[in-house]
């Protein structure tokens, strides 16, 4: 539980960062902006649901891509997932009409700062 939590904050603090600071990146608020008939005003709102999908994805169907492409891993020693990471982000990407990532450079650094975040929040919090 603690672990999913830590990814939310993550992925929610680092598509804010990216926001931000990393240019081409868009998050914008549409007149029909709702998630099952809840309507969205704001921008805290997008990105509080932008990292509760990330989060949930990062939790339950990333553990699922490592298995799957785990050749992929070994053979890159490990780099492959900055293409898992990418790819789910990607999916949020695409589900969300509101979040505007373009492919190539962007992804990579809201990736790495994503990743990032999550390093860090697992290296700090996780002392127990």
């Amino acid at each position: 539980m603690k672990k999913l939590l830590f990814q939310i904050v993550a992925a929610g603090l680092g598509l804010w960062l990216a926001n931000m600071f990393v240019p081409g990146i868009r998050v914008v608020i549409l007149s029909d902006s709702n998630f099952f008939g809840i309507d969205l005003t704001t921008q805290w709102q997008l990105f509080l649901l932008f990292s509760i999908i990330l989060g949930l994805l990062n939790f339950f169907v990333k553990p699922i891509l490592n298995v799957i492409t785990l050749p992929l891993r070994i053979i890159t020693l490990g780099l492959f997932s900055f293409a898992i990471n990418a790819g789910l982000i990607w999916i949020v990407d695409v589900v969300f009409k509101e979040l505007s990532v373009p492919f190539l450079y962007p992804l990579l650094y809201t990736t790495l700062i994503i990743w990032g975040l999550n390093v860090i929040s697992l290296i700090v919090f996780n002392r127990d």
